[in-house]
């Protein structure tokens, strides 16, 4: 079995020309367009295929009035392509679909981005090493390295509610919104109140008749620190970009902050809401149905200027009834009571839960992930999954953030990734497999430590799933995952050099994957800890 594990003898039997190396990404968003670049600075060959007609991820699909990154921009761009050109400290969708067609354009991506072609499945070929891709057209590819950059928020989720499809009026998912529709003076219902709703609701009740807010729970919402940049602000970013370094500093320890407020300071978030809401809101039962109860971050924390003068309108309402079913003139509640509409909007949120969408990905021997995740998604360090060699995931599972950016996660995992790919090709070896036991421990201290955490406090969010399990957040300081990323730690890894014996090699590796599970099942639950 050694001859399967040993990374220093296949480099001394590697050929004396390192192998070809193709590597297939899956997205054309935030993640996959890192990915790219960074192999493209690896000097490794690439492809990105893209369901959709553009470029972009959540911020080609979301045009929601108001829409936003709710993440200071200094930080929410890439650290190698900081830009001085940014409107306002909060961009919107605009500016920043804007600054990723800049960033492709400059670096060169057009010609290696396959648009309207989406993957429907791949399958890991072990006597050759490598992925074979089936496109929406039927177009057979291979690959190396699969990198699915498809994220966690880009599948619109709709309420299991009856009669949704007997409504006559106009209806739509606020990640598919429909600009052809007037929305002067209708009635408006709004399915779900969180961050996309937050956002939206106060452009639409500047111009509806009346917005009735369908809530299940309500969210906590702070004070955005919005701001216009000068332009004598620019000019100095222009002529000096090291100041950009400077605020995306500031705005980074601002984020861990928020982490350590989760944790001991959840008093002072309350205080800010509650404030808001007195300020703004002068009916108390309105004001009390905005009142969440759960701890700040169980949920995530939301942050906007013009929620709380919304919600003070007259033309807003709060209804807390829940929903029995959608009828043909608008909403049933459970009551009895019929509200009628001629718009509703659903802000229900995205399937957080289905990393990888529609597609079907197989791994050694058929192993099925999607069958594999049915229970929840788990992958070492959020990127690699045992048995399914040289398949990666950017955004993956435990690395979503409820206090700072997910552009610092993703750079981390794409220069991860390209580390194992430039091995790959210079040791010329066919894959690489998070071995079983290096994933079930990571697993187990990514669980331990999201037990102590906020996130386990006792609501129901998008992070989990059905029976509770925490599949999206990452519990600790962005510190830490830097440095757990840093450098790839060959020993979480059994490898397989590029040899006509690679069916040996390969049933070496079930026999040690199956010890692999067996040594998994006895491994002491060890919390990853935090840099604070």
């Amino acid at each position: 079995m050694a001859a399967v594990h040993d990374l220093a003898t296949y480099r001394e039997t590697a050929g004396a020309n390192a192998g070809p190396m193709r590597v297939a990404i899956i997205g054309s968003g935030v993640a996959g367009i890192c990915q790219a670049i960074k192999l493209l600075e690896a000097g490794i060959e690439f492809t990105i295929y893209e369901k959709a007609s553009d470029i972009g991820g959540t911020w080609r699909d979301n045009t929601y009035p108001g829409c936003s990154c709710d993440v200071p921009l200094h930080l929410y761009q890439y650290s190698f392509e900081m830009s001085p050109e940014w409107r306002n400290k909060f961009a919107d969708h605009a500016q920043i679909k804007a600054y990723l067609d800049r960033v492709v354009e400059k670096y060169g991506l057009r010609p290696f981005i396959k648009l309207n072609c989406a993957v429907d499945s791949a399958i890991f070929d072990e006597a050759a090493g490598t992925w074979q891709l089936t496109t929406e057209h039927g177009e057979q590819v291979d690959a190396n390295v699969l990198v699915a950059g498809t994220g966690q928020l880009n599948r619109p989720q709709l309420p299991n509610i009856p009669g949704t499809e007997d409504f006559m009026g106009d209806a739509w998912h606020s990640a598919r919104w429909n600009h052809d529709v007037d929305l002067a003076g209708k009635r408006i219902a709004v399915i779900g109140n969180g961050a996309s709703a937050i956002q939206f609701v106060p452009e639409i009740a500047k111009q509806a008749g009346n917005v009735t807010i369908f809530q299940r729970s309500a969210s906590w919402v702070l004070p955005r620190p919005e701001r216009i940049f000068k332009e004598w602000e620019k000019n100095l970013y222009r002529r000096f970009p090291w100041l950009m370094w400077i605020q995306r500093t500031r705005m980074w320890l601002n984020g861990e902050q928020l982490l350590l407020s989760f944790r001991h300071l959840g008093w002072a978030l309350k205080k800010g809401h509650v404030k808001e809401s007195e300020e703004y809101v002068s009916d108390p039962e309105k004001r009390a149905k905005l009142l969440p109860d759960y701890d700040p971050g169980c949920k995530r924390v939301l942050f906007s200027n013009d929620w709380w003068p919304a919600m003070g309108r007259s033309n807003v309402d709060i209804e807390t009834t829940g929903i029995e079913r959608i009828t043909e003139t608008g909403i049933r509640t459970v009551d009895g009571t019929d509200h009628k509409f001629d718009v509703i909007v659903y802000g229900t949120g995205f399937d957080t839960n289905h990393f990888l969408g529609p597609v079907d990905v197989k791994g050694l021997g058929g192993r099925d992930l999607r069958a594999e995740w049915k229970d929840g998604a788990d992958a070492h360090l959020g990127i690699g999954v045992s048995g399914y060699p040289n398949f990666y995931l950017l955004y993956g599972p435990n690395t979503n953030l409820g206090h700072n950016s997910i552009i610092y996660m993703i750079e981390c995992q794409a220069a991860y990734v390209t580390q194992i790919a430039r091995k790959l090709r210079d040791d010329n070896l066919a894959y690489a497999d998070v071995r079983a036991t290096a994933q079930a421990e990571w697993d187990r201290g990514v669980q331990a430590d999201n037990a102590k955490s906020v996130f386990a406090s006792g609501c129901t969010s998008w992070y989990k799933t059905a029976d509770g399990r925490i599949t999206n957040n990452w519990p600790n300081s962005t510190l830490t995952y830097k440095r757990m990323t840093k450098r790839v730690n060959w020993d979480d890894y059994a490898v397989v050099a590029r040899e006509a014996g690679q069916a040996r090699a390969a049933a070496e590796y079930a026999a040690c994957a199956t010890e692999d599970r067996y040594i998994a099942r006895r491994t002491s639950v060890r919390p990853l800890g935090n840099a604070f």
